[in-house]
C-alpha cells in the first residue's frame, strides 16, 4: 500500500518503511510527525482512491540537517555587475511508520535497536605493541647515525 502526501509545497509518493527528505518539519511528539494533507491512496488490487478526511501518514523524524551548498550567480554583461551567494536548504529526514485508510492500517516494521559495542581489553595486544615501539626507536636511530655520516663525507664545490 502506499499514498501520495503534500508537505513543504511537493509531493511524495510514500510507502511504509520509506525515508524521504522534506522541508524541516517540527518535530511534535516523541519525534514523530503526521501528515494530514493525502491526495491518494492505493487499495486492493491495485486501485487507487481519492480519500476523504479519514486518510493520515504518520511518520518519524530520523534525522536534521541542511542540504548541499547551491550557488547563485546574477551577472549582467558589459555593465561589470557579477554577485555570488550561496544557500543551503534545511531537510528534516523522515521515516514513514503508517499508512491509514479505511480503517486499515499499514505500518512498517520496526529498526532493530543498535547495540553499543563493548571495549576489548587485551593485555597482551599492548605488551605486543610497547615492544615493536622500542625496536622501531633503535632502528630509527641507526639510520640516523648513517645518514649524517654521510652528510659529512661529502666536500663541497667552490665556484
Amino acid at each position: 500500500m502506499y499514498a501520495v502526501i503534500r508537505t513543504g509545497g511537493k509531493q511524495y509518493r510514500v510507502a511504509p518503511g520509506d525515508v524521504i527528505r522534506v522541508e524541516t518539519q517540527g518535530t511534535g511528539t516523541d519525534g514523530n510527525v503526521e501528515f494530514n494533507d493525502v491526495l491518494a491512496v492505493s487499495g486492493e488490487a491495485g486501485q487507487i482512491g481519492k480519500p476523504q478526511s479519514g486518510a493520515r501518514v504518520v511518520g518519524q523524524v530520523m534525522e536534521q540537517g541542511r542540504g548541499e551548498k547551491i550557488l547563485v550567480f546574477h551577472y549582467k554583461r558589459k555593465k561589470q555587475y557579477k554577485k555570488l551567494r550561496g544557500h543551503r536548504q534545511a531537510f528534516s529526514a523522515v521515516r514513514i511508520t503508517e499508512v491509514a485508510f479505511d480503517g486499515q492500517s499499514f505500518k512498517a516494521p520496526e529498526l532493530p535497536k543498535k547495540e553499543p559495542k563493548p571495549k576489548k581489553v587485551a593485555a597482551a595486544a599492548t605488551a605486543e605493541a610497547q615492544a615493536d615501539v622500542k625496536t622501531k626507536g633503535t632502528a630509527k636511530k641507526k639510520t640516523a647515525a648513517k645518514k649524517s655520516v654521510a652528510k659529512k663525507a661529502a666536500p663541497k664545490k667552490k665556484r
